[in-house]
């Protein structure tokens, strides 16, 4: 039998996953990730924690296929980095490292997006498709495109930045990255909360969501839940935006299924229901039976990406 491991990096852990080759979990940790001195003890920290698994497991390095990794930055194919927000990392040459500290073992890296989306297309809410749009509605949002059972990485690592497509050209407030009108200024859990607050403030409309002593996306959807008439107003505005770009994006690349997970996605089917109509509204006539569903792995969907990559 043959192993593969699969890491996700995140900016406080990183978790990583012992696959056999036919793609079954057989164990999942994690590990610190140590981001001080510009992030310089993360790879060999991932190095040790790898040798010590094969170690307590009693593999030898002919049994291991390779190692996969989702990283939370655009990622070239050759596994070059040129910046990260919260590993401290600049220019890192991710591959060749991680390789030279594992004596020779296969290193494929990915965005960390687009690894989660492959996760979901092989084990979760796109299992039995190969075109599938994953969207994770977080603190951002993030997405990753599957192409044919492939990522589409781009030419500079940054394909399928879901997030930072352009929604409303009349926007004048600054997005994160410094454009104005992203997707994740209205989609995201901070864009939801945004959309909450301007709403509200619009005029004295009665509403529950009054009464909050600190606005967030769940306690909009909890207050849809519960029929308050200007929570389902802003729920309506959210899924417009995201329904539409859905809708541009499903021209581009004809997915079998649009997966949407993160945070804000714990809303539940009440979430779906807001996207599909502005999705249908708009959807070029081949994509309008697109299917949509909610991701299943939750955590784990970037480490079984991981896995994929290396395991094809």
């Amino acid at each position: 039998m043959k192993y593969c491991f699969g890491i996700d990096i995140g900016g406080t852990t990183v978790k990583m996953g012992l696959f056999q080759e036919d793609g079954e979990l057989l164990d999942k940790w994690e590990i610190k990730t140590r981001t001080e001195n510009q992030g310089e003890a993360i790879l060999p920290d991932i190095a040790q924690a790898v040798k010590a698994k094969m170690a307590e497991k009693k593999l030898v390095k002919e049994q291991i296929i390779g190692l996969g990794m989702g990283l939370p930055a655009p990622v070239t194919e050759d596994g070059i980095v040129q910046n990260t927000a919260n590993l401290g990392w600049g220019y890192k040459e991710v591959t060749r490292e991680l390789e030279e500290l594992l004596d020779g073992m296969k290193v494929i890296p990915g965005n960390d997006a687009n690894v989660a989306a492959l996760g979901e297309m092989w084990k979760g809410g796109g299992k039995g498709h190969k075109n599938v749009i994953m969207v994770t509605l977080g603190t951002g949002v993030g997405g990753g495109i599957i192409v044919d059972g492939k990522c589409l990485v781009g030419a500079h690592g940054a394909g399928g930045e879901i997030g930072h497509l352009c929604v409303n050209y009349q926007e004048t407030e600054i997005c994160g990255c410094g454009k104005k009108g992203c997707l994740e200024q209205y989609a995201s859990a901070t864009g939801i909360t945004r959309l909450a607050n301007m709403r509200l403030a619009k005029d004295e409309k009665p509403s529950t969501l009054r009464n909050v002593a600190e606005m967030s996306a769940k306690e909009v959807f909890d207050a849809v839940k519960a029929g308050d008439e200007v929570a389902i107003e802003i729920a309506t505005e959210f899924g417009k935006y995201l329904g539409h770009a859905l809708a541009n994006l499903a021209a581009a690349c004809d997915p079998a299924v649009i997966v949407i997970g993160g945070g804000v996605s714990k809303a539940g089917e009440v979430l779906l229901d807001y996207i599909k109509g502005p999705f249908k509204e708009m959807a070029f006539f081949a994509d309008k039976d697109t299917e949509f569903a909610l991701a299943e792995l939750a955590n784990d969907a970037g480490i079984c990406g991981a896995a994929k990559l290396v395991l094809k």
